[in-house]
């Protein structure tokens, strides 16, 4: 495992700045989308076990992490905006995107666009393009998921996680589960989860990897197998033994492996 020695960087997007880690090195560039609760943190765990000569940026979306003060509207095409918005900022050609949960519908947009230089796409328990079974009680009830510490420990052990996080990744989940305000925090439940880019995605002609947790109970594998792979042509879905939702945090090396095993197959 290498040691996590980013540079820390802000990106000007409509209307504020988004906070990011950067680190230059060998490409594509890996662009990091974090799932709805997290921050740039989430990938912390998979980014040490990468090669540190990799070259990446992991940033808050806007209004999480040190993004908070960034208004909206923050439904997911103005958040695949924001992702292209920073990778013109780099200066890289070549990248890779690599989204998770809400983060993996971002990705999934943005790589419909098909924007120059885009090399393949790896969603991590992906959010599908259009919701599957999501009724107005589902969305009230998952829009006070992270109202207070005890919705949020409901949340990281009854439906995230499948095994225990460590000590330091739960605390983590806590403090960016909280610290979105309240316009941020519920964009997803009551308008992102539900917009339909089922059209869209099928236009996406670049290599994608799907990483499905085995005990996903929000994503789940069958789901992604029935209404994600067939829309898009490219892609392929390898399962995370033993992981819930929050795959970053609770198995990092399977990630990390399938991300570097993904990077090789297209050089």
């Amino acid at each position: 495992m290498t040691a996590y020695s980013p540079i820390g960087r802000y990106f000007p997007v409509k209307d504020g700045r988004l906070y990011g880690h950067v680190r230059e090195g060998d490409g594509p560039t890996l662009v990091f989308l974090h799932y709805w609760g997290g921050s740039h943190r989430t990938w912390r765990w998979v980014i040490e076990r990468l090669s540190p000569a990799q070259s990446f940026v992991s940033y808050d979306h806007r209004g999480w992490g040190e993004s908070t003060e960034v208004p909206g509207p923050y439904g997911i095409e103005q958040l695949a905006d924001d992702a292209e918005r920073v990778i013109g900022e780099l200066g890289h050609g070549d990248h890779v995107l690599v989204g998770h949960s809400m983060g993996g519908k971002v990705a999934q947009v943005l790589a419909a666009r098909r924007p120059a230089g885009l090399r393949g796409v790896v969603l991590v328990a992906p959010a599908p393009p259009a919701p599957v079974g999501v009724t107005a009680e589902y969305q009230e009830g998952l829009a006070h998921a992270y109202d207070n510490d005890e919705t949020i420990d409901h949340s990281i052990d009854l439906v995230l996680t499948h095994g225990e996080l460590s000590a330091e990744a739960r605390r983590q989940v806590h403090e960016d589960s909280s610290r979105a305000g309240e316009a941020a925090r519920t964009a997803w439940p009551r308008q992102a989860l539900v917009e339909d880019f089922t059209d869209r995605v099928t236009t996406i002609d670049v290599p994608v990897l799907v990483l499905a947790g085995s005990e996903d109970k929000v994503d789940p594998p069958p789901i992604l197998r029935e209404h994600l792979l067939p829309l898009i042509s490219t892609a392929s879905l390898t399962e995370l033994e033993g992981s819930g939702h929050l795959s970053p945090l609770e198995v990092p090396d399977q990630v990390a492996s399938h991300i570097s095993a993904f990077l090789a197959a297209g050089r």
